[in-house]
């Protein structure tokens, strides 16, 4: 995790878990005094190692009923396509991440949205609409049995 710093490992190892740890329970599972662990987690969060802290949404009582995978073909492999469709997506609300990626398209989109109608209006009208795009490969998340994302 770390530049070979064991305890700054176990640090970022409970935090990922809990990330709303005080730091008092955190110095204990680490092994550290608690002035000690303060001082990595700040510097950790200084150097960027720590970027940030996220709560974890029940999707179900979010209003999120409909999970899918989307790999993302474009038709031009140009960086102007690549800087456009990026531009679009970053401005969809639906697309909770995307991902460059290697392979036979350029992109893996995770898309949250209420159910299957609103996943066709996205799909049809916002990213079937984009220039760039050459091909739309979905998949229907039915369950997921882990997911340690934060």
């Amino acid at each position: 995790m770390t530049e070979n710093d064991p305890l700054n490992d176990k640090i970022l190892r409970e935090l990922t878990r809990d990330g709303r740890i005080s730091n008092l329970e955190l110095a204990d599972r680490v092994g550290l005094s608690p002035s000690a662990c303060l001082r990595r987690v700040q510097e950790l969060e200084r150097r960027g190692v720590i970027r940030g802290y996220r709560a974890v949404l029940d999707p179900a009582k979010t209003g999120i009923g409909f999970v899918a995978y989307i790999n993302v073909g474009l038709g031009l492999h140009t960086k102007a396509a690549q800087e456009g469709f990026e531009r679009a997506i970053s401005a969809a609300p639906q697309v909770i991440e995307c991902h460059n990626v290697t392979g036979n398209v350029e992109y893996l989109l995770r898309v949250e949205v209420a159910d299957l109608a609103a996943y066709k209006h996205f799909h049809t009208e916002i990213l079937g609409t984009l220039p760039q795009v050459s091909s739309i490969t979905s998949f229907v998340v039915m369950g997921s049995p882990k997911d340690e994302r934060a």
